[in-house]
């Protein structure tokens, strides 16, 4: 090997030594960036505007990434890890940010990818969250749910809506998390955070007793399963305000979905249930901002007693239709409607409008007719 070769190669390892995971998880925040992803045979990218982006440092191998990803963890969670091949957690880095993590096996070895946490927990103002919402949060028993696909913003907007309690009322809130994303300080309400896997075994086993430990609001990190469902709406209709998530892209598709996980025999009162405690569903999605960033646009459906006979009748397929009408009294919108409203702003541009939206076919009548 020549000299020459031989200092490259040595500039090249001091570069792979000098990586540190703090220092890369700090430039998550830098750049403005959203996530951070280490696999092998890479150097390591972030995500911007949706955009993976590679950082200018060295490609990293099975050692680098192993090496980083264990510092991370406590020796329990490295035999979760070994034992599964896979590792869902959140952390704080003191003077960095808040993370959520997964970490998984690749052929080519362990791989990681951490999504920033704002430590502040949003206000629903700053994200121009509609006024409804303040109103929703006032209730005293019921469902909401906050849906859309992964990296939809569901976790902000819920927190959000904690936190406006947490600044205007005295409750007990109670949230189960796969892991805890926000941490909430306790202003007025008092916040009980617990995490699936460290403190409770189960969403549907923290939620059998958490009914038990006199809470007035409940958060559902993910409403995955038939128990978890069922527990969510016996808890709203015994005088408990619940707060859920599903990874559904639109509001009557969320309404398909729950009552779909249960057997035919069980849909009937399942939907009796949902026609009497569902309040509202807001299903969400993030769209490029015309010029960097992200826009949400928000579909919400509030249970009425014209969707509630639509749920309880089985008849969901025309809930849709019932969303158009009368919307300045009824505060519901469609995702068609929010595109319209964006696009004439000029805040998204036509192509992510289509992209986009849960029903394209719908948006490309309305724009040609325009």
């Amino acid at each position: 090997m020549s000299e020459e070769q031989t200092t490259t190669q040595t500039n090249a390892n001091e570069e792979k030594k000098s990586i540190d995971i703090k220092k890369l998880l700090k430039s998550v925040l830098a750049y403005g960036s959203s996530d951070l992803h280490l696999v092998v045979g890479s150097e390591p990218q972030i995500r911007i505007d949706k955009e993976l982006r590679p950082l200018n440092l060295a490609v990293l191998g099975a050692k680098d990434i192993e090496e980083m990803a264990y510092s991370l963890i406590e020796d329990k969670q490295k035999k979760v890890f070994e034992d599964k091949n896979e590792l869902d957690f959140s952390f704080e880095l003191q003077g960095i940010g808040r993370f959520r993590a997964n970490y998984y096996r690749t052929i080519g070895g362990i791989a990681c990818a951490f999504r920033m946490i704002p430590i502040d927990v949003p206000t629903l103002d700053e994200f121009g969250n509609k006024p409804i919402f303040k109103e929703l949060i006032k209730k005293e028993k019921g469902l909401i749910l906050v849906t859309g696909p992964t990296g939809s913003g569901k976790s902000t907007t819920l927190a959000s809506m904690l936190h406006e309690i947490n600044l205007t009322e005295r409750r007990h809130i109670i949230t189960v998390e796969d892991p805890v994303e926000f941490v909430h300080k306790n202003i007025k309400s008092l916040f009980s955070q617990r995490d699936v896997g460290s403190n409770t075994e189960s969403f549907a086993a923290a939620l059998k007793y958490a009914l038990r430990q006199d809470p007035d609001i409940i958060l559902i990190g993910e409403m995955r399963d038939a128990e978890t469902i069922g527990a969510a709406l016996t808890a709203a209709e015994t005088g408990h305000l619940v707060f859920g998530t599903l990874h559904t892209n639109s509001a009557p598709g969320t309404i398909n979905r729950i009552i779909d996980v249960f057997d035919g025999e069980e849909q009937a009162q399942i939907r009796a249930q949902l026609a009497s405690s569902l309040i509202a569903v807001i299903s969400q999605s993030l769209l490029p901002r015309v010029g960097g960033g992200k826009v949400a646009t928000q579909e919400v459906l509030i249970t009425n007693p014209a969707i509630s006979n639509l749920i309880r009748e089985d008849k969901v397929h025309q809930i849709y239709s019932q969303m158009q009408l009368n919307q300045k009294e009824t505060h519901m919108t469609t995702q068609t409607q929010e595109l319209l409203d964006l696009l004439q702003k000029k805040t998204i541009t036509k192509d992510n409008a289509i992209k986009g939206s849960n029903r394209p076919d719908e948006l490309r009548k309305v724009l040609e007719a325009l």
